[in-house]
């Protein structure tokens, strides 16, 4: 669910970068960012923490911009956030313009669980089988279900296509009952 203070941020950066492909560039760069900030304790903390002065702050987002080799519009934007105590918000942020990206590229999000990794080849051809059965682009967020015997399910918004081995087990026990 998106949070209600990030769709601003995430249409200011939908306008000032005029495309989806452009923002789609951004988004790669923040989420680099966002890796790093999210994956240090420390960052978080010293980010949150209201007694660090904010140009200690944006020098801090400056430096580690820099050596992710964020571009110059992304280490504007994290300025923004950081000036506005955002930084640590930044991955509400990034899920509302994915988002918005999505639906400017008519894309919708599938949620799939798989018993075992998908090779390139399953991926593909997942992917093509569940753009021609929406009517849309599809992108994949694939997870290994240790669960699932078998097979996978995809969730696409309110809709799950199960095609997993339990549930053709289950379909089978309906036919003979």
């Amino acid at each position: 669910m998106i949070r209600r203070f990030a769709r601003p941020y995430a249409k200011a950066i939908m306008e000032v970068v005029k495309t989806p492909e452009a923002a789609r560039v951004l988004h790669v760069e923040l989420a680099r960012f966002e890796a790093a900030r999210a994956g240090s304790e420390e960052l978080s903390t010293l980010f949150e923490n209201p007694g660090v002065d904010t140009k200690v702050k944006k020098s801090i987002a400056v430096a580690i911009g820099a050596k992710l080799a964020i571009s110059a519009l992304g280490l504007r934007t994290l300025d923004v956030f950081v000036t506005n105590d955002r930084i640590n918000d930044l991955g509400a942020i990034l899920e509302a313009l994915a988002a918005m990206i999505n639906d400017a590229t008519n894309t919708v999000v599938a949620r799939v669980r798989a018993a075992h990794q998908l090779g390139e080849d399953e991926r593909a051809e997942l992917k093509k089988a569940l753009e021609a059965r929406l009517g849309q682009r599809v992108q994949l967020h694939v997870a290994i279900d240790p669960t699932l015997l078998g097979g996978f399910v995809a969730e696409v918004g309110s809709e799950v296509y199960d095609a997993s081995v339990l549930a053709r087990i289950q379909k089978i026990r309906t036919a003979i009952a």
